[in-house]
């Protein structure tokens, strides 16, 4: 049940019905109408700015638009208890008691169905994110992002959105031809004690290649390592698997699973470069240009010359970008926009990407060119998330670096656990940078959101424990017919605000929305178990060590939200604490 999305159809339904009787006159369209959640310092549950949208089409104030709407919202409604207005022209409606019971009544029944937007239309989806080149295990600056599009993807399915989660393997390029080098001197280094040449700046030195390289040795014996270009091909196949095998293991202890691992190899060998330069040149897309030197580059030291250019710039970006390199191998971006073009052919109705910080600036290019190619100026929604800073008694934190010259997810999830590290991730706007400190993370107070939200979730489940129920299982309570005080209301009205958290978490992708509005539930929830200390109206078991069916239905629908919302951020709810 969204009281917002119910009450703001009865006020169109109301404006358009006094329309018709010449009471009022309507604009082309009622977009700009809406419910909304009040101030806290105004004595109401809902508000209205449909008196300053209807002002200027009638000549009036929206004081003098509000005059005349308040009686024909009240009309007939047994649910209102007052209604008010306030400047500019703000129409606020405060609820009767009843209200709420119906409110409580309809969402515990269908508590798995709360929240859910009905009225979005249901898409399919496709959401890459990591997509890490597969040369080590992930790390720090993969995380955030892997969460973001993880929970991204388990909003819009909460939603009843179709989504596929995917991972594009970089697996083809220079950077594939060190790695695989790396670990071919790894295995020289293991059967006959060569030393690694680590002055050359171009390999991989982690010593997790060791471990990869340990692996290929026992599992193929039949292999002679004893030249490099002799077994540069399996080599790689090899090394790249067993990178994809640490990159998987990383994101199944961060709880995400992806649905499809594309590889950029493939991509190439399958000619469908060719196919969607081919796409390009019939939209006449693609031209042989020259591209001055990129920014910071000396213009003297830059040799301009021909070169297969897509045609950028048509849809807004800054320059013309190259397809080919000098020696007429394909360029990064010309494996990306067969990728994107192998996506717009599998039907989806949106792609998401999610990028890391520093490919910020990769964004224009491409959605440049999948609107090229779909025709769709929105078909392709990008989403950077940016760095992370680990901190620790106030000061950046180092921890063991045994896998290079980077800290793991491995490392991070050892330190705080899987739970911590979704939550704090979450915690601020992906667009931001955020400061993860470890210190609060580990603390047992308010100061740790994940720990706040938790602590909620087992104070209840230990009301639950004590009466000999299970939190897990439904209520078999049919009346709902309770006197709510203005505390509970004020609970019951931030729960309200759970299909407004999920719609806008979706519309925008913004997940940091759910974690902070858990946290605020959570706060009002303790704040309201601490007033049982002093009055004992509002404790929960009572003198007879029995609980009220009122107190029990109240704690029931707080437990499902908290569970609803940490089961879309991926975390657990533990019963006891």
């Amino acid at each position: 049940m969204n009281i917002y999305d119910l009450y703001l159809d009865k006020i169109k339904d109301i404006i358009i019905k006094i329309n018709k009787d010449d009471l009022i006159k309507l604009p082309e369209n009622l977009n700009g109408i809406n419910v909304d959640i009040p101030p806290p310092n105004f004595n109401c549950d809902i508000s209205t700015n449909v008196s300053m949208v209807l002002s200027k089409i009638n000549k009036k104030t929206p004081l003098e638009i509000a005059e005349v709407l308040v009686k024909f919202i009240k009309q007939d409604d047994t649910n209102i208890e007052n209604i008010t207005v306030v400047k500019p022209g703000f129409i606020n409606i405060k609820f009767k008691n009843y209200f709420w019971n119906n409110f409580v009544e309809k969402i515990i029944t269908d508590h798995k169905n709360f929240g859910v937007n009905n009225k979005e239309k249901k898409k399919k989806y496709l959401i890459e994110f990591v997509s890490a080149n597969p040369t080590g295990p992930l790390h720090v600056g993969h995380c955030r992002g892997a969460i973001l599009g993880d929970v991204i993807s388990n909003i819009l399915i909460f939603n009843k959105h179709e989504v596929s989660k995917e991972y594009y393997v970089n697996d083809y390029g220079n950077q594939i031809i060190n790695f695989t080098k790396s670990v071919f001197f790894r295995i020289k280094e293991i059967l006959n004690n060569e030393k690694f040449p680590i002055e050359n700046k171009d390999l991989y030195p982690g010593d997790y290649l060791i471990d990869i390289a340990k692996n290929i040795i026992n599992n193929n014996k039949k292999l002679k390592f004893t030249n490099f270009d002799d077994v540069a091909n399996d080599l790689t196949i090899l090394s790249v698997a067993e990178s994809l095998k640490l990159i998987k293991t990383n994101l199944q202890n961060l709880g995400i699973v992806h649905n499809k691992f594309s590889s950029e190899t493939e991509i190439v060998n399958n000619n469908e470069v060719e196919k969607a330069i081919d796409k390009l040149k019939n939209k006449n897309l693609i031209y042989e240009g020259k591209i001055k030197a990129p920014k910071g580059e000396d213009d003297k030291n830059w040799i301009e010359r021909k070169q297969l250019l897509f045609k950028s710039t048509e849809f807004g970006d800054d320059k013309d970008r190259a397809l080919q390199k000098s020696d007429k191998s394909w360029t990064y971006f010309a494996s990306d926009v067969a990728y994107h073009n192998n996506k717009l052919e599998r039907n989806f109705d949106t792609l998401i990407n999610i990028l890391g910080a520093d490919h910020a600036g990769y964004i224009k290019r491409i959605t440049s060119v999948v609107e090229a190619m779909s025709g769709s100026k929105d078909k392709l929604i990008c989403k950077v998330s940016q760095l992370v800073k680990l901190i620790k008694d106030d000061k950046p934190f180092k921890m063991s670096k045994r896998k290079g010259d980077y800290i793991t997810v491995e490392d991070l999830i050892s330190e705080v656990g899987k739970d911590a590290t979704r939550f704090i991730m979450l915690n601020r706007s992906s667009d931001v940078e955020l400061d993860f400190d470890f210190t609060k993370v580990k603390e047992k107070s308010k100061d740790n959101p994940l720990y706040y939200v938790q602590y909620c979730y087992a104070r209840i489940s230990s009301v639950f424990r004590h009466v000999n129920l299970d939190i897990k299982n439904d209520l078999n309570i049919t009346k709902y017919n309770f006197n709510y005080s203005d505390a509970e209301i004020d609970i019951l009205k931030k729960i309200s605000e759970w299909p407004k958290c999920i719609e806008a978490s979706s519309l925008r992708l913004e997940p940091h929305r759910i974690p902070i509005y858990l946290y605020e539930l959570s706060s009002k929830f303790h704040s309201y178990w601490n007033m049982g200390k002093e009055d004992e109206s509002k404790r929960f078991i009572n003198i007879n060590k029995t609980i009220s069916d009122d107190k029990l239905v109240f704690l029931k629908i707080i437990s499902n939200t908290i569970k609803s919302g940490m089961n879309i951020v991926g975390v657990n709810t533990p019963e006891q604490m």
